[in-house]
């Protein structure tokens, strides 16, 4: 649909090259053009039924010119030469000249596609799209204690072409799809909910030829009934074993966020300034890898066009390296690292995680948990709160177990996690073999945007940290 949009409204390559030539004026630095068209579709189940769906069509044009640290931006949802002019002329007034400057010629290199570029919202019927949510809540209610269920299916795709003064000229083709699951279950008059889910860069089929509706419905159900039996969480400093994938979460908003180059850049990061230090145990290795196949966090190229790549944030408990996009990079003498992510056409780009995960180590689960006498195992999380500058965070865990004389004893709710993401690196005793990626549900927050994430880790075990809860 890009190319027939372009069509449509006469944008051939030679009138956007001049478009970006009017863009890019005397006295800045870099400048670029983002082309978008998306279409999304979301299916709603409860009480049985399908009760709502929305489609929504969307496309545009973002228009930005960069100057050291300031940036002109504009967009357009009209993509008539003359409303992309008025984009145009509106960002280049960062500049007090408005002689354009000589371009780069476009270079569309070849990509190696991470993800299938078809759209994903005509790979089942409406009708196989309302028996698959349908499917999720017969399978729910075979529990007697399930008494209300809701489940949702949703899928998007979106193209893009990103046209830059440096001489980029890349389109790409952006599936996604997600299954969501959420159970109420009663017992005895307590009441308790848990939902599951994932998704990924796939078409809807990939959810029945895997029996994924099925995996995730049973997942919301057992952490539901894990629920039921929690008793209140203690409080104290304990050691605290994290269990693999989904609980990376915390990696992510308490150590990722930090290693974005526009925080470092600023100053306001807790690890500005400590690339080649020790930061962390020299257990802990933790990339940010945009190149994994047909994950919700990967990328072919990013928003400015640059190929997305595996960087090394920390080695061995040594900081490597920070998240970049072409601004910050510039700025601090490095070169972009693939990060740069936006919501849509209408947002500025800025350095974004993508898959955020620590590589595997040598223990096992059941070594940690055997060295722990009283502790916590921390299984899922829900949300939680970061400062970036300080690296305090707040997480609470939704699944969570007390730890005595290495077992695993009766679950417990109410517990939350308090510590600082810099001090918990250095606190990692032991992590486990057993890596594993989320589901395909994280959305990462920054500045009023959201994007699709990834994040993983193995179990690790931290040796103390702070732990709210109800008893001492």
């Amino acid at each position: 649909m890009i190319e027939q949009l372009l069509n449509e409204h006469h944008l051939n390559p030679e009138k956007i090259s001049n478009l970006l030539s009017d863009l890019f004026v005397k006295g800045t630095d870099y400048a670029d053009l983002y082309f978008q068209h998306s279409v999304a579709e979301s299916w709603f189940l409860e009480e049985g039924i399908v009760k709502s769906g929305t489609y929504h069509i969307s496309h545009g044009v973002g228009t930005r010119a960069v100057k050291g640290e300031q940036t002109g931006f504009s967009y357009s949802d009209n993509l008539n030469i003359s409303a992309i002019q008025q984009a145009v002329d509106f960002a280049k007034g960062i500049s007090e000249h408005q002689t354009p400057q000589a371009i780069q010629s476009f270079q569309s290199i070849p990509q190696v596609a991470k993800y299938s570029g078809l759209s994903p919202l005509g790979s089942l019927t409406s009708a196989e799209k309302v028996d698959l949510l349908k499917k999720i809540d017969h399978i729910a209610r075979q529990e007697p204690k399930v008494k209300q269920v809701s489940a949702s299916l949703s899928g998007a795709y979106t193209e893009v072409l990103i046209v830059s003064t440096d001489g980029v000229y890349q389109k790409d083709y952006r599936p996604m799809v997600r299954v969501s699951v959420s159970v109420i279950v009663e017992h005895n008059g307590r009441i308790e909910q848990a939902s599951s889910g994932g998704g990924g860069r796939y078409d809807y089929r990939y959810f029945i030829d895997h029996n994924l509706a099925e995996i995730y419905t049973h997942e919301a159900i057992r952490q539901a009934l894990v629920a039921l039996k929690a008793q209140e969480a203690p409080a104290g400093k304990l050691p605290v074993i994290l269990g693999s994938g989904w609980p990376g979460v915390l990696l992510h908003e308490a150590i990722g966020h930090g290693l974005e180059g526009d925080f470092n850049r600023k100053g306001t990061s807790v690890f500005t300034g400590k690339i080649g230090e020790q930061v962390a145990s020299e257990k802990c290795t933790i990339v940010d890898n945009g190149t994994l196949a047909n994950r919700r966090g990967s990328l072919t190229i990013d928003d400015e066009g640059t190929p997305t790549q595996n960087t090394t944030l920390i080695e061995n408990g040594i900081l490597k390296g920070y998240l970049f996009d072409k601004m910050n990079a510039k700025l601090m003498g490095n070169n972009s690292t693939g990060n740069a992510r936006r919501e849509s056409y209408a947002h500025i780009p800025m350095p974004r995680m993508t898959n955020t995960y620590m590589l595997n180590g040598k223990d096992t689960l059941e070594e940690m948990l055997a060295s722990v006498d009283d502790g916590l195992y921390a299984v899922n999380f829900d949300g939680g709160q970061v400062d970036i500058t300080s690296g305090k965070f707040v997480f609470s865990a939704n699944e969570a177990y007390l730890v005595k004389n290495g077992k695993i004893t009766h679950p417990v709710k109410g517990a939350t996690l308090i510590g600082s993401g810099d001090e918990v690196l250095k606190k990692i005793s032991m992590v486990a073999n057993d890596l594993k990626l989320d589901s395909g549900v994280g959305v990462c927050g920054k500045d009023g945007q959201s994007v699709p994430v990834g994040v993983g880790q193995p179990s690790l075990k931290i040796d103390e940290l702070t732990v709210g809860g109800t008893q001492v």
